[in-house]
């Protein structure tokens, strides 16, 4: 059993009760977009689409889901609040080599703030992006992320996992493992501290990242990881529980992530629903207690709040948790948005955790 993880406990956010009114505006916008009739027949469609489970309805589900969030989050990332990060930063590619499914080449991009350049013992943040795992790459968050190892002064390895459901768990989540493993065994030639290599992952994300860290407990090799920092994270089945006992976003979702995991995600649902590999909620306490220290940031509002906090209340029973941050009146994209207060919650939060835990 790893040594208990000591929090320094830094965030004591209270929770709104409600949505704050960045968040709230944003709310009523994507509403304000869903009454058009080409979206009303669009989430018509997507509905019809979550009760069927054959081969045809994945791919169109697919298709929609992704012609509707990938334009998005691009146009997203053109927001000039970004601008800085590439500025403040040079990018290069590099591409790791992995056979657990097929001879393949994870493409990773590496994002190094340029008043680090020429320093051989940086810290890395290993970053898996969003999208439900089955959607978006690395390139679509390529501006968002940048700004990440500019605010952090840390190394960013942007990392373009395969996507759902051309490839299925447990090779979604292999891919960012060995990831974390390359960056470790070629520290030195990369110019990273190998005591200092902290991975995350925000809402689809965030599930790939836990499953890794699944993944390292199982190899005894948490001592890779300094810090994990799962963010807004899919977790666990949840969302096959009753809809009348959710919260409001967590029952607006459940079909859609139902659809996710049964038909996209996993390769057999009925085989894998046990496995912490499809849900790394499921990890048993032996398991948890080699995880990573974990810190967990969430939103008050999200989807995704009630397995998150679940997950946190085992990790930290388990001895592993540092932090559970919740960002008040948050919903699950707002802490992204440049401008709301939730973004600006979201980001001092990340700065203190880089400075008290990732640099110290």
């Amino acid at each position: 059993m790893a040594t208990r993880v000591v929090s320094k406990n830094l965030f004591n956010f209270k929770p709104l009760g409600e949505l704050d009114p960045g968040a709230k505006a944003l709310a009523e916008q994507h509403e304000q977009m869903r009454t058009s009739p080409e979206a009303k027949d669009m989430v018509k469609r997507i509905e019809e689409l979550c009760l069927r489970h054959d081969p045809e309805s994945n791919k169109e589900y697919t298709e929609i889901l992704r012609a509707a969030v990938v334009p998005v989050m691009v146009a997203l990332a053109e927001n000039e609040a970004f601008a800085f990060g590439g500025e403040q930063t040079n990018t290069t590619f590099i591409k790791v080599p992995t056979s657990h499914d097929g001879e393949f080449d994870v493409p990773v991009e590496v994002y190094t703030p340029k008043c680090l350049e020429g320093e051989t013992k940086r810290a890395a943040y290993i970053q898996a992006h969003g999208g439900g795992a089955m959607s978006l790459s690395a390139a679509d968050v390529r501006k968002s992320v940048q700004c990440i190892a500019a605010t952090l002064n840390v190394v960013v390895f942007n990392v373009d996992y395969r996507l759902a459901p051309e490839t299925k768990c447990p090779n979604n989540i292999k891919d960012f493992y060995e990831v974390i493993k390359y960056v470790s065994k070629n520290a030195e030639s990369l110019g990273i501290d190998p005591a200092k290599i902290v991975i995350a992952g925000e809402s689809g994300g965030g599930y790939i990242c836990l499953g890794a860290m699944v993944l390292l407990a199982e190899n005894n090799e948490t001592n890779l990881v300094k810090l994990a920092m799962p963010q807004i994270p899919m977790v666990d089945d949840y969302c096959f529980s009753d809809p009348l006992a959710m919260t409001k976003e967590e029952r607006e979702a459940h079909a859609s992530m139902r659809k996710i995991w049964r038909d996209l995600i996993a390769a057999d649902f009925e085989e894998q629903k046990s496995s912490p590999h499809l849900f790394p909620g499921k990890a048993s306490e032996e398991l948890l207690e080699k995880f990573p220290p974990t810190i967990i940031l969430e939103s008050e509002f999200d989807m995704f709040i009630t397995e998150a906090s679940r997950l946190a209340n085992r990790l930290r029973r388990a001895g592993r948790l540092l932090e559970f941050v919740v960002i008040p009146g948050a919903t699950h994209m707002s802490i992204y948005i440049p401008g709301t207060k939730n973004n600006e919650d979201f980001t001092e939060t990340i700065k203190t955790i880089a400075t008290e835990y990732i640099h110290s």
